[in-house]
């Protein structure tokens, strides 16, 4: 992959991303099979600092008040550390969720399990957990696992690392992309996992997104809530939030990477583009393998009064049945679009309101253009894998977009029987 450099980069849209294994100097990974819930796969993984002071880390959590034993403790271990994390564990098919106590002692005992091993502080390293709520991870299994997992640590097993986080994902996420300013590569890759149960409000979805930069953790702190907003916060499967969302960004500080920070404002907003730029392609990859999804649709509100406000409409027209069933079966349904529209608590004249499918306008200052060509063109565009729905209120400057899918069929198989 050839690095953009930074005076080519204006917006996420220029940079490169690219969906394979990567590498980002300072981290080892790894991932191998517990068995606690999956057979004949890994499920547990974990990402290794090389940087004796530690990684610079950024976290996000789920906002739902029934917050994972393993969100409670990482966020706990952020705090206490000073953003400095040396390791961070994960397992899937086990959420670690609604556990109440037994669930914080079973999850800081791993985390104190493996920081024994690393001679690390046990605050320095975070956990994370995906799947089934209520049920508890086996702590004797993961601890039987450690030194397999530290036996074959990698530069470059992410594939395997995304693999290991999946539940009922279909595919691997993976995703990178690398800059070039003022001589020095910017290196950014990550992944994630999550296919229902999203709409992340911070988002079962998790990420974890690696850098070799320099960076205080409060300056990454602070840019990942922005990026999170913009990309990960801006996505809906079926408008879940779960109980175990974590986003974490980890900077290694190798000695080869930029130094970024708010003395570089040039470097700085470039890595931001660059960050961006792969958790909003991680974030679509979440929508394009939502459970039994067919479709995947950006939905567009500019014309806002507030940026809030287009958000608003943005997403509930994302999260509506009705518009999403439309959408599976191909019925160009522009009613449905603009009743989820005034039903978002956002105040607008429906009189100046106009909606368009891609380039086509079906609806302009509060009319249907009532055409039979336009019918078809909007039935072809509904037709299609991927498309976007815009619509502009006409009542200010600002904008947002949220990316969702269809509903079909396959969504309610998949969880009617998640537990069996």
């Amino acid at each position: 992959m050839s690095p953009v450099p930074a005076e080519a980069a204006k917006s996420t849209s220029d940079v490169v991303v690219d969906r394979k294994p990567f590498a980002i100097p300072g981290f080892l990974v790894n991932a191998v099979e517990t068995g606690m819930r999956y057979r004949g796969r890994p499920d547990l993984a974990l990402i290794l600092c090389e940087n004796p002071e530690g990684a610079a880390c950024g976290g996000v959590f789920t906002k739902n008040l029934f917050e994972a034993a393993p969100v409670k403790i990482s966020r706990e271990h952020l705090k206490e550390s000073g953003g400095r994390v040396g390791a961070v564990l994960i397992n899937a098919g086990i959420a670690n969720a609604c556990t109440g106590l037994e669930g914080l002692v079973r999850a800081k005992r791993t985390a104190r399990l493996l920081a024994e091993r690393l001679r690390l502080r046990e605050t320095s390293v975070l956990v994370a957990s995906t799947g089934v709520i209520g049920n508890h991870i086996k702590v004797e299994t993961i601890e039987a696992r450690i030194p397999e997992l530290l036996s074959n640590l990698s530069p470059d097993a992410w594939d395997l690392v995304a693999r290991a986080i999946m539940t009922t994902d279909t595919r691997p996420k993976v995703a990178c992309a690398e800059g070039e300013i003022d001589s020095s590569i910017i290196r950014v890759g990550g992944v994630a996992k999550g296919s229902g149960m999203i709409a992340p409000n911070m988002a079962t979805m998790l990420a974890f997104i690696c850098t070799d930069v320099s960076i205080e953790p409060d300056t990454l702190q602070e840019i990942l809530s922005q990026v999170t907003d913009k990309t990960f916060n801006a996505i809906t499967v079926d408008g879940d939030t779960s109980t175990n969302d974590t986003v974490l960004v980890l900077a290694s500080c190798h000695p080869e990477g930029a130094v970024v920070g708010k003395d570089e404002p040039k470097k700085l907003e470039f890595f931001e583009l660059l960050l961006e730029a792969v958790c909003r392609d991680l974030a679509i990859q979440i929508v394009e393998d939502g459970e039994g999804a067919t479709k995947t649709v950006e939905i567009r509100v500019i014309g806002a009064p507030t940026r809030d406000a287009a958000m608003a409409v943005a997403k509930t027209v994302a999260q509506s049945p009705l518009v999403k069933t439309a959408i599976y079966g191909g019925d160009a349904n522009w009613g449905r679009v603009v009743a989820a529209a005034g039903r978002a608590g956002v105040s607008f004249d429906p009189d100046r309101l106009s909606l368009y499918f891609d380039n086509l306008c079906v609806f302009k200052d509060g009319r249907p253009l009532d055409d039979e060509e336009v019918e078809k063109r909007a039935t072809e565009i509904f037709s299609r894998p991927r498309f976007r729905i815009c619509l502009d209120l006409a009542a200010g400057s600002e904008e947002a977009t949220v990316w969702t899918c269809d509903l079909t069929h396959g969504y309610i198989d998949i969880n009617a029987r998640y537990r069996t």
